[in-house]
């Protein structure tokens, strides 16, 4: 099953009179990267909580933001001088003011803005309280980012198909068109000839040999195959139950290699053209696997 990388999720629980509520947002991105942002007074469960999300998520880039409100109120945060800070800071002041003569006077205001100074103590909460609904919130909210994962990568399974099933229709026309390759050089080559020695007699073994030659060089049966077996892979990944989007990727990538192969093969306009249509449609699958999982 395909899972889109950029999604939303939202969950929201009530323990007693304090309410929990979580967001998730998420972008591509090559690997996993889970960022938890929330209160002071939950940074603890910091590593529980990428754990959680980590057991959902295999790439992305993961943004968790996390909001605690009790009575209906944002949490507290009690402030607290840093007093030794504070008793340093006016010896230091008084030190320059005797070296210098420089003016000793410093208003509260500054004095406040000094880092440190002021220190932000969150409430402390009941860890086991606090755990389990934190735990039941998450959940909730990763349940609604999945939904929406799979709702997205439905949408781009529908259009991989699509995709899929217009370069099977061009790879088909190619395998019909190749032989006449061959039978257009023959026919081209004996006009040739005809045209520079009206007179001198055509040696159909050596026009034979080089039909032979021109028709080895330009056989496409290889290529043609190999991007068949890989869009055949491709299918088949799109049904797993798994990461898939780095696999998509470089298949994506071998199938593009022997479209470049079959390109510069190509003897007639209308396979050239075909080639180019692939390749329209592979970017058009890259743009689109980026965003799978």
């Amino acid at each position: 099953m395909i899972r889109s990388m950029t999604a939303y999720g939202r969950g929201e629980h009530t323990s007693k009179d304090t309410s929990f509520t979580v967001e998730i947002k998420s972008v591509n991105n090559r690997y996993r990267d889970i960022i938890v942002r929330s209160p002071k007074s939950l940074q603890g469960f910091e590593e529980e909580i990428r754990s959680q999300v980590a057991s959902r998520t295999k790439r992305g880039r993961i943004e968790v933001f996390i909001q605690l409100e009790k009575g209906g109120e944002e949490v507290e945060y009690d402030l607290e001088l840093n007093m030794p800070l504070v008793k340093t800071y006016l010896r230091i002041f008084k030190q320059l003011g005797e070296t210098f003569g420089l003016d000793e006077n410093i208003s509260l205001e500054s004095l406040c803005q000094m880092r440190d100074v002021i220190m932000v103590k969150p409430e402390e909460v009941d860890v086991e309280e606090v755990r389990p609904a934190l735990r039941a919130v998450l959940e909730l909210a990763l349940d609604s980012y999945d939904a929406m994962r799979i709702q997205e990568g439905q949408a781009i399974e529908e259009d991989f198909h699509k995709r899929l099933q217009l370069i099977e229709a061009y790879l088909n026309d190619i395998k019909e068109r190749a032989p006449l390759a061959s039978n257009g050089y023959e026919q081209r080559l004996k006009d040739k000839i005809k045209r520079m020695s009206a007179d001198i007699e055509i040696d159909e073994t050596r026009l034979i040999q080089e039909v032979a030659i021109f028709s080895e060089r330009c056989d496409m049966t290889e290529e043609v195959v190999r991007a068949t077996s890989h869009l055949k892979q491709f299918r088949h990944y799109m049904d797993m139950e798994d990461a898939i989007g780095r696999r998509l990727d470089f298949l994506l990538q071998e199938i593009n290699r022997e479209v470049n192969t079959l390109s510069s093969k190509a003897q007639e306009s209308s396979i050239s053209a075909k080639a180019v249509e692939i390749k329209a449609e592979l970017e058009k699958l890259r743009e689109q696997a980026q965003n799978v999982e």
